[in-house]
């Protein structure tokens, strides 16, 4: 698990960096003609965000950094361009401007445009097109299986086990607690895995730990029906700290970071709560929040898009890729400020319960959907 903790840690670290360069206009978010390099490359790999935005600390700004680094390892070859949506009026709209631009390939984002992306690769079987955090296994994807069209997805499942596990290991209160964004597969498999974790600690440890904001079996919760509400993320945080949380999971985009505000000023008033992040290393991709960040569980996103960016300017294509543990697709980021508060016990039996599931000695009791 260390060697993959670490490049995904190395890979977070530049975010910061690749959202510099996005907010001040290096890729023209007004544009699909604009060209990162100045130079005249000869294969144009174009993204269409969602509409959590090209700095949504997720999934987006992680995609953007996959095919930044694939422009990077061919500059002369590659130029790396996206559009922003801000509705889902946009998706359709977004994508046929790069269908007519002649995009070698055309990446899109998340669970929201599914359909618009399939009706294109459908529509145009000689163009590329990947969609990261949706497949057809899981039901994002819902027609025909079409060979232009690759599908990025990450098994969550695995390291939100983890999450789940060090969370119960750290509470004082035995309560913690997650919520989403929006009821979607991507969002439920980091909750199931979280919830599996905790139910593995309890029954290795003859603990009691309960879980707000979700329940696999009924899989019912708490959601705040949106990606980018910080109000609502704020008050999701406050009422589960004021039922007795510690430690929260919010995996919801930019709405997570209320709850963040919550969870600081809770710890800073003495009651002691922490975080975990989903998609990134947190403390890379939100600096301002480390303190309160317990651990992220993250997803190899960037290399993921740079691998299909790369392959389809090889004129190869076709692929399913499914991050896990196993492939360093998914893990655990660095403790940062808690590396010294988390028991070296812990960290011990963490170890081991991420060896087991790479192994296959132990598997999360929810089936991954990816």
């Amino acid at each position: 698990m260390e060697g993959s903790v670490r490049k995904i840690a190395v890979t977070a670290a530049s975010l910061a960096v690749t959202a510099m360069l996005a907010a001040n206009g290096v890729a023209s978010a007004s544009s699909p003609h604009a060209n990162t390099s100045g130079n005249a490359a000869t294969f144009r790999a174009c993204m269409v965000t969602d509409i959590g935005g090209i700095n949504d600390r997720s999934y987006n700004q992680l995609t953007w950094l996959g095919m930044q680094a694939a422009q990077a390892a061919k500059p002369r070859l590659i130029t790396s361009v996206y559009l922003p949506s801000t509705s889902s009026a946009d998706y359709a709209r977004n994508i046929a401007a790069f269908v007519a631009d002649k995009c070698g390939i055309i990446v899109t984002v998340g669970f929201l445009m599914a359909n618009a992306t399939e009706a294109a690769a459908k529509a145009h079987p000689g163009r590329r097109f990947a969609i990261v955090d949706c497949t057809y296994r899981s039901g994002c994807l819902t027609g025909r299986k079409l060979k232009n069209l690759d599908q990025l997805a990450f098994n969550t499942v695995q390291d939100a086990f983890l999450g789940g596990y060090l969370a119960a290991g750290m509470s004082k209160t035995d309560v913690v607690a997650t919520y989403g964004g929006k009821h979607f597969s991507t969002i439920t498999i980091y909750m199931d895995g979280f919830w599996d974790g905790v139910q593995y600690y309890d029954r290795q440890h003859h603990a009691h730990v309960k879980v707000l904001g979700w329940n696999e079996q009924t899989q019912k919760g708490i959601f705040a029906k949106s990606f980018v509400d910080v109000g609502a993320g704020k008050r999701i945080a406050n009422s589960l700290i004021n039922d007795g949380a510690d430690v929260i999971f919010p995996i919801a985009g930019g709405t997570g970071l209320g709850s963040l505000s919550a969870i600081r000023s809770a710890d800073a008033s003495g009651r002691r709560v922490a975080a975990e992040w989903p998609d990134t290393d947190g403390c890379f991709s939100i600096a301002a929040f480390c303190k309160v960040f317990l651990t992220s569980v993250t997803k190899g996103i960037p290399t993921a898009v740079e691998d299909v960016v790369l392959a389809g300017d090889n004129g190869s294509f076709g692929r399913i890729y499914i991050g896990t543990l196993a492939n360093g697709g998914v893990a655990l980021a660095p403790y940062h400020d808690f590396a010294n508060r988390i028991p070296a016990q812990l960290k011990a039996r963490l170890a081991r319960v991420a060896a087991a599931i790479k192994s296959g000695k132990i598997i999360p009791a929810t089936k991954s959907p990816v």
